[in-house]
């Protein structure tokens, strides 16, 4: 994986948790139990994403499609629905300060679905 520092970044921001979903062997990363990334390495009979380490994430539809037709390393999300996620595969080419936009960007997304007690909860931690 070429992105080192994924794994601290994801856990740096407020509120994340992390856990280890054996059955799909994903690591998740959630706030208040809301999947806002998952780091996997997918078999090769999953062809697209087969063989490569991955991160999903939430993204804005219009933004996903953008970032596809720009970064062939940007997917559409992975066992997930791929109209509002996004794979990266992690051993792509892809800016460390855009995968770092896109991790923030998601975190966001699903923060402010959350209810507005646990945004303030959450930005009391900031």
């Amino acid at each position: 994986m070429r992105y080192d520092w994924l794994d601290e970044y994801l856990l740096s921001l407020p509120g994340v948790e992390k856990d280890y979903k054996m059955e799909w062997q994903w690591f998740r990363y959630k706030i208040r139990d809301k999947l806002f990334a998952a780091v996997c390495s997918p078999e090769e009979k999953y062809h697209l994403y087969g063989g490569h380490s991955l991160v999903n994430l939430k993204c804005d539809p219009r933004e996903a499609e953008l970032l596809q037709a720009r970064y062939p390393e940007v997917l559409p999300g992975f066992y997930t629905d791929k109209r509002t996620w996004i794979a990266v595969l992690l051993d792509g080419e892809l800016p460390d300060d855009v995968l770092r936009r896109l991790c923030q960007e998601s975190y966001r997304l699903v923060l402010k679905k959350l209810p507005k007690y646990v945004q303030r909860e959450i930005q009391e931690e900031m």
